[in-house]
């Protein structure tokens, strides 16, 4: 018991120690990231934007020289490193659940500056998810160095996650969250301590750095009545529906600069001119790079309702040209600033058309926020527990809750299942679903299939099939031609009661018309479905979609055994 209880406080200590260097190494990436911005942003819009300022009609055309230049200084970048492109999230994803936690320290670095120039010449794009996937590259580095386990550098990298997007808010519980809904799918008890421990370190870092996290400012002692919760969650269901509509547009967008025949250097420049002509017409709203000045604007009813949409819309168009002509920088701010401008605005529109309701539209900015960025990233508790962090208050959480439910909920149906960061990794061959823990996923075919195959060739008959039955205990059989290349499958339900003369007969006339394969790249949970769809009890692995010849055999055993083995290593115990 004694040593049993020693090694239990042995790896709880390691645990809680590599976590709190997690978020050190978090926050303080988190902080140099936010000096690089703040430092190319002063040279852009200060220096620069002198330089080549030339007003006519009330308009300076000189921004829309700044994101020009930004993006062909980025798109040297991205033709070297073209893995930089887009907010980092899915990156992160990915190395959780596919590759073991590791992330190329090369590539943080890289990542680092092209995000900090696309954001500081007036990219339409957000720091937060940049910040996370620099805490996450981080921790990835420590954890190697350390040579930790496989499950610790996964642990670790959602921690660095998690430090770095809750010292960009000052929202530690909401950072928390945010890395277990949309790294892990999920909340694990356990897992939720080290997590927990690294956000708060790195929210503590960046306060004590920085002195302020966030540069939202929101007003207080706002609240809202009983009988506007049917708003709200109409609200939701509207935005629900917009963000999953803007989350496949997003990509729409990624693919017609991805098909187009210009070169692949003038396509970020191209992004950057269309931001810089919708942004010169509103310089000083949120346009140009994270837009928090904007959203602040609408939090405290600055703008009609007329700028406030037209405000959305070209948000939407800037984000998109930016993302979408392959620069660097996150979603996530601009989901926030798309979902305050259009709750604000209903909100104004609910104020005139309900008088007696006495609203106020800075609630209803921020039951947008919550219910657009929920649905574009599947992850409404993260926002409900930020609106709460923000607000320092209770009062607006029935509004917030009731946005975000249906904003998530609309999304997922329209998106079946997917999310603004899994959309990119199907687009890399990866399947991951939002709202549940992947483990199978994280399982290829090639780690858990048997090499040593029984198989019956073609030519063998049904009598020398039952024979092999008695002999091995297996009940079905992949079936190869002279060059072991698969034909068919054959099992004992094929057999059984066949009349004698029928088993004299070669195994090829009885092979089933339909029958599912797989390769050894594919994952345990796409075996395991055509495993059912097919009422298969093994299936061949053959090594491509080109080569079929037999390598190996995956059984339903054999994906019961990886998913307890992967189930396991989901938990730091």
């Amino acid at each position: 018991m004694e040593l049993e209880n020693g090694n239990y406080i042995k790896r709880w200590g390691v645990v809680i120690g590599f976590s709190i260097f997690a978020g050190l190494v978090g926050g303080l990436g988190a902080v140099v990231f936010r000096v690089m911005i703040s430092f190319v942003h002063d040279l852009f819009f200060g220096r620069i934007l002198r330089v080549f300022a030339y007003r006519a009609g009330g308009l300076n055309f000189g921004y829309v020289f700044l994101p020009t230049l930004g993006a062909l200084i980025v798109s040297i970048f991205v033709a070297k490193y073209p893995d930089i492109k887009g907010n980092g999230i899915p990156e992160v994803i990915e190395a959780v659940i596919f590759k073991g936690g590791n992330i190329p320290g090369s590539f943080a670095a890289i990542k680092i500056i092209a995000t900090a120039i696309t954001i500081g010449s007036g990219g339409s794009v957000g720091r937060e998810g940049p910040i996370g996937f620099i805490g996450a590259s981080l921790t990835s580095m420590l954890a190697r160095w350390f040579n930790l386990s496989r499950d610790m550098k996964k642990l670790l990298v959602t921690c660095g996650l998690a430090a770095g997007i809750a010292g960009t808010f000052n929202t530690p519980l909401a950072g928390a969250m945010f890395a277990l809904e949309v790294v892990y799918m999920g909340a694990f008890s356990i897992n939720l301590v080290p997590i927990f421990i690294a956000s708060v370190t790195g929210n503590a870092v960046t306060l004590a750095v920085l002195k302020r996290a966030v540069e939202i400012d929101i007003p207080g002692g706002i609240g809202h009545t009983l009988p506007e919760l049917p708003f709200f969650f109409l609200l939701g269901l509207f935005l629900g529906v917009l963000a999953a509509f803007y989350a496949r547009f997003l990509y729409w967008v990624v693919d017609r600069f991805s098909e187009s025949k210009l070169p692949e250097a003038l396509k970020p420049v191209l992004g950057g001119f269309g931001v810089g002509v919708l942004g010169m017409f509103f310089p000083a709203y949120g346009i140009f790079g994270i837009g928090y000045e904007g959203m602040k604007m609408a939090f405290y009813g600055e703008l009609a309702v007329g700028i406030l949409l037209t405000l959305a819309a070209v948000k939407m168009l800037t984000t998109a040209l930016t993302v979408g002509s392959g620069q660097s920088g996150g979603v996530f701010a601009p989901s926030l600033y798309i979902g305050t401008m259009f709750g604000a605005a209903f909100g104004e529109i609910v104020k005139l058309a309900f008088p007696f309701l006495q609203a106020n539209p800075t609630v209803y900015a921020l039951a947008g926020m919550a219910a657009f960025f929920s649905g574009m990233t599947q992850a409404p508790i993260t926002q409900i527990l930020m609106v709460t962090e923000l607000t320092r208050s209770y009062a607006v959480l029935p509004a917030v809750m009731t946005s975000a439910t249906m904003g998530f909920l609309t999304a997922r149906f329209f998106l079946r299942g997917e999310s603004i960061y899994t959309l990119k990794l199907i687009r890399k061959g990866y399947r991951v679903k939002t709202g549940k823990p992947v483990i199978l996923e994280t399982i290829s075919v090639a780690e858990i299939m048997t090499r040593e195959v029984v198989y019956v060739r073609e030519s063998m008959t049904l009598f020398e099939v039952e024979h092999l039955i008695g002999e091995t205990g297996h009940d079905c059989f992949p079936v190869v031609n002279d060059d072991m290349e698969v034909i068919g499958i054959i099992g004992i339900k094929d057999i059984l009661k066949k009349p004698g003369s029928l088993k004299r007969m070669n195994v090829r006339r009885f092979l089933r018309r339909a029958y599912g394969i797989t390769y050894p790249t594919e994952t345990a949970e796409l075996a395991f479905e055509k495993l059912m769809a097919y009422d298969q009890n093994l299936l061949p692995v053959v090594e491509s979609p080109a080569n079929r010849r037999l390598i190996g055999v995956v059984t339903k055993r054999d994906i019961y055994r990886a998913y307890y083995r992967g189930l396991e290593g989901m938990y730091i115990e």
